[in-house]
């Protein structure tokens, strides 16, 4: 773990998995949730050293009208080449633990929920005391991402096949919150799972 001397939940789960959703779950019981996605928008953000070196790897192309960055067409480019993937993921998930890590410091809460898509798949697990996994069948995250980002079905499986397969995300899960579940069953475990966390945080 970081030098960090709060607790921090590390809350992950495959695309579609309902992260969001329980997040701001816990972000209604007073807790501080750092999102890795967000600061994933704010460090490629118009003007950001992070986005000229995007343009000048892919082109102005990937830009949008206003200048910003063209997530979509980004996504589609590096999820079908894994050396482009390779390369923006060297270039942001720095610059991101770097941000991640002053949000963390500057939270006042109990305890921290660190909210990362990524967060097995990269070195932000050593930030975090314990690991929560959002589970959902791979079916499920295929529609539910579909639904909502209106997706094709070959650019969500490709995305799927990127992440830690599922068997993996649960082995290395300290607890697990089965997200086909009832959204009131669903508040009642984490009701739980906060007392826990609150419990385990004082304890610190």
């Amino acid at each position: 773990m970081a030098n960090l001397t709060k607790y921090i939940v590390g809350l992950t789960g495959g695309i579609g998995s309902g992260k969001s959703t329980v997040a701001k779950i816990f972000s209604g019981l007073d807790i501080v949730v750092v999102d890795a996605d967000q600061l994933a928008r704010e460090v490629v953000e118009p003007g950001s050293q992070a986005l000229i070196a995007i343009k000048e790897h892919f082109g102005k192309a990937i830009l949008l009208p206003d200048n910003s960055l063209d997530r979509s067409k980004l996504r589609d480019i590096v999820f079908a080449d894994s050396k482009q993937r390779h390369w923006l993921e060297e270039l942001l998930h720095p610059r991101i633990r770097k941000l991640l890590i002053e949000r963390i410091h500057s939270a006042e809460s109990a305890y921290v929920i660190l909210e990362s898509p990524l967060l097995l798949e990269t070195n932000q697990k050593e930030i975090v005391d314990r690991t929560l996994v959002i589970d959902v069948s791979n079916a499920t995250q295929l529609k539910r991402t579909m639904n909502r980002d209106g997706s094709q079905e070959d650019t969500v499986a490709a995305i799927i096949a990127t992440q830690i397969p599922r068997n993996k995300r649960l082995a290395a899960a300290d607890d697990v919150l089965d997200n086909e579940q009832s959204l009131e069953t669903i508040e009642k475990q984490i009701e739980i799972l906060h007392q826990k966390y609150l419990d385990l945080a004082s304890a610190q």
